[in-house]
């Protein structure tokens, strides 16, 4: 059985850290792709960060880059989302994802149907 829990939201004043996890268990964790997506409330879920199984490269949205850094630990079959400098925008439900293993990325890793196994969620809540 797939499972995927976060772990690491909290409430956080502007321009504090936090570090996301995400353990995963009964999937090849190694070889798929994973990512971070959020959503507030009333509001569509977004792409935040994913990170390749084949080389490491890292992906993010354009609102988080230079703040958030995704990492894994394949051996520990984690992915992490340290988020440095938060905003009150940044206040979200933020949801893990993997793709199927062995998926070769062949467009961006920010589309939601790229992904097969969904967390469900840790909140994140920014007070400015």
């Amino acid at each position: 059985q797939v499972q995927l829990v976060e772990s690491g939201g909290g409430l956080v004043q502007a321009g504090g850290s936090l570090r996301l996890s995400c353990a995963a268990s009964g999937l090849t964790f190694s070889k798929c792709v994973m990512g971070w997506f959020r959503q507030a409330p009333g509001k569509e879920r977004k792409f935040v960060a994913a990170i390749n199984w084949r080389d490491g490269n890292t992906y993010y949205a354009d609102s988080v880059k230079g703040r958030f850094t995704i990492s894994r630990d394949d051996a520990e079959h984690t992915v992490y989302l340290r988020m440095n400098n938060l905003k009150h925008e940044d206040t979200a439900v933020f949801f893990c994802a993997a793709s199927l293993p062995y998926l070769i990325l062949t467009t961006t890793p920010s589309l939601t149907d790229l992904y097969d196994r969904w967390g469900q969620g840790t909140q994140v809540t920014v007070s400015s």
